[in-house]
């Protein structure tokens, strides 16, 4: 692994969002005084979780993830681990794609019985005047 390292500033994030990380243990720099210094791990780190809470992963997911993080073996176990967690949001997107179908359905029933609802009361008001 190289020997760069990182600043805050040089993740291209910021810093509420990098000490959140911190604070749930998904990064650990190394500290010299008050400066945070990153590793390339850590900028890995900071990647799959940005990349996991775009694909809807929890952080615990992410930690998951993060803990399988081993370039020695190709991250065989890491990707595998991605992989089946790719298709089980995949699972999740489906059925939520269904069940937002069906309440459209339901919704336009709904909008239906309402309209012909309000047709049949002002046609009862008009015959009584």
């Amino acid at each position: 692994m190289s020997s760069q390292t990182y600043s805050i500033s040089d993740l291209d994030i910021t810093t509420r969002a990098i000490r959140f990380y911190e604070e749930q243990g998904l990064l650990s720099p190394e500290r010299r005084g008050q400066e945070r210094i990153y590793s390339p791990r850590d900028k890995v780190s900071l990647k799959l979780i940005l990349r996991g809470k775009r694909i809807g992963f929890s952080l615990a997911e992410c930690r998951e993830l993060i803990e399988l993080y081993d370039p020695s073996s190709g991250n065989t176990k890491q990707l595998h681990s991605m992989l089946a967690k790719i298709a089980e949001r995949r699972e999740q997107l489906e059925q939520q794609l269904l069940d937002i179908e069906q309440m459209k359905l339901e919704l336009d029933t709904a909008e239906e019985r309402c309209t012909q609802a309000l047709e049949q009361t002002i046609k009862s008001q008009q015959a009584v005047q």
